[in-house]
């Protein structure tokens, strides 16, 4: 391609790479997105994503598009084999702490066209299809990067200051890196099925999860006229054995009712199994990995392909600011520190949703008749279903120590509504701010602006004003995760970095 050597090489153009490919290119980041297929690929995949991850898709631009294809959920049902409610989690489908939705169901192809189009609009991110990595080499001080143009056989290299492995589970970067994935003690297989219809089955509009250790389903409607079922299959069984769409009536009854067999339109019937896993390295110098190449999750809470929005959302920022100067090196290493126990913490959530769905047989029935009333009492389960809100990033060289459950360094800070009409996301936009309760003074003013930043002033009565609580300030950081917070606005205003112009990347 080039001789020269680029500050960031993408191995992956799925929704991970695609990301952190438009992130960077907004931070003045060049970089290549290598993708062996040629387009994007066909089939639906992930389904879900929640309110967090929906502030990442308006930071790419794409959330008017995005808005106008997908589905608010109400939230979640668990049902027992007979459909009987056992639990029910509401979500506002108008938004809440997120200011977006907190369930969203979609189509990931379209999500895929979506992201590929809006990374044509930035001159400083290159997507290559049919491009097929072989071989990563580090050399003195950078990376090489060979690949194959699938379509010609022709050998070509590129290199990079960075390498973001974006590629998957059976990830070329992750190899390269040296690191094994760990087995988190979790698999099961499972039948999915994507069906097309006019027909209005009349189902509550949220995510629907039988709880049986037998067939143990999930069910939910992911647009106008899509719907997708998954069944945990039977030893012995295979997708094969549901080819035929008559084979498929019985599972799909106690959703469709009287509606005929001739009016469900099968997409696909795949065969998936549902792992847990974990990377033991996320980085080995300048060589990085994201998404599905450092975590596999269970889907039961919907959150496989928003872990790799969030990873892409941590590591740009830090990249850019390391290659513009303004962050040290030893930025990058808090990438793995911060996301890896966050990744681990919601992959524990889905194996224990997926044992509360799967596990005890007769007897795990019964106690789920007498516990599912009472799961709105263990806000360790619920909070993620209900609150919008994660777990909190752990401590790190940019995050500093959390002194009490209600600190708020390491959380990501609300979206609500500005004086001004605006979101707080919006006012953002991706650099650094400070936000106070306390009136700032000239000197405080100024080094916010010298330095980039942005002053968002907490009023009192506000959302915001509300979120701080007893905390008189917080630094901000790009990825709207608090770093900093405390009552010395001078001390806040000091840690902000220097800005240096985004033409030094």
């Amino acid at each position: 391609m080039t001789a020269r050597t680029l500050p960031v090489v993408i191995v992956g153009a799925g929704p991970t790479g695609l990301t952190a490919a438009t992130l960077l290119a907004q931070y003045g980041v060049e970089s290549v997105v290598l993708e062996r297929w040629g387009g994007v690929y066909p089939r639906p995949r992930a389904v879900h994503l929640d309110g967090e991850v929906r502030r990442v898709l308006a930071r790419l631009g794409v959330d008017a598009e995005f808005a106008a294809r997908s589905r608010p959920a109400l939230g979640l049902r668990l049902l027992d084999r007979d459909m009987r409610l056992l639990a029910q989690f509401d979500r506002d489908p108008t938004g809440g702490r997120n200011g977006y939705p907190e369930a969203n169901l979609f189509d990931q192809p379209e999500l895929e066209t979506m992201l590929r189009d809006n990374l044509g609009r930035y001159s400083s991110a290159t997507l290559r299809g049919n491009a097929e990595v072989s071989a990563i080499v580090p050399e003195n001080d950078c990376v090489r990067v060979d690949f194959v143009d699938r379509l010609n056989g022709s050998a070509d290299s590129v290199r990079a200051r960075y390498v973001l492995g974006c590629d998957g589970a059976n990830s070329i970067v992750r190899s390269a890196l040296g690191s094994p994935m760990r087995d988190l003690g979790y698999s099961q297989r499972w039948l999915v099925l994507d069906i097309a219809t006019t027909a209005e089955l009349g189902q509550w509009d949220g995510v629907h999860q039988v709880c049986d250790p037998v067939r143990a389903a999930t069910y939910m409607r992911i647009g106008a006229t899509r719907y997708r079922w998954e069944f945990r299959l039977l030893p012995g069984e295979s997708a094969a054995d549901f080819a035929d769409p008559h084979r498929l009536r019985p599972l799909l009854q106690p959703w469709t009712g009287k509606i005929s067999q001739e009016e469900l339109t099968l997409l696909r019937v795949a065969e998936y199994t549902f792992r847990a896993r974990l990377a033991e390295r996320w980085r080995r110098g300048p060589l990085f990995i994201l998404g599905d190449a450092a975590h596999l999750t269970p889907p039961f809470i919907g959150q496989g392909l928003g872990a790799g929005l969030r990873d892409a959302a941590n590591l740009t920022w830090k990249l850019a600011g390391v290659l513009r100067g303004e962050l040290s090196g030893n930025a990058l290493d808090t990438y793995e520190t911060e996301r890896k126990p966050h990744a681990r913490t919601m992959i524990r959530l889905a194996k224990l949703t997926g044992a509360t769905m799967t596990d005890g047989g007769r007897l795990g029935n019964r106690l789920r008749r007498l516990m599912a009333p009472h799961l709105h009492r263990a806000p360790g389960l619920t909070r993620p279903i209900t609150s919008g809100e994660t777990p909190p990033l752990r401590r790190s060289e940019l995050i500093a120590p959390r002194r009490s459950p209600r600190h708020l360094a390491g959380r990501l800070i609300p979206n609500p509504l500005l004086d001004n009409g605006r979101r707080l996301d919006d006012a953002v936009a991706g650099r650094y701010a400070i936000i106070t309760a306390t009136p700032p003074r000239p000197p405080e003013i100024r080094t916010v602006e010298n330095r980039g930043a942005v002053l968002i002033d907490a009023l009192p009565g506000s959302d915001l004003h509300r979120w701080l609580g007893r905390t008189h300030a917080v630094l901000i950081r790009p990825d709207g995760t608090v770093q900093r917070s405390g009552r010395d606005l001078p001390s806040l205003c000091a840690a902000l970095p220097h800005r240096r112009p985004s033409s030094d990347t």
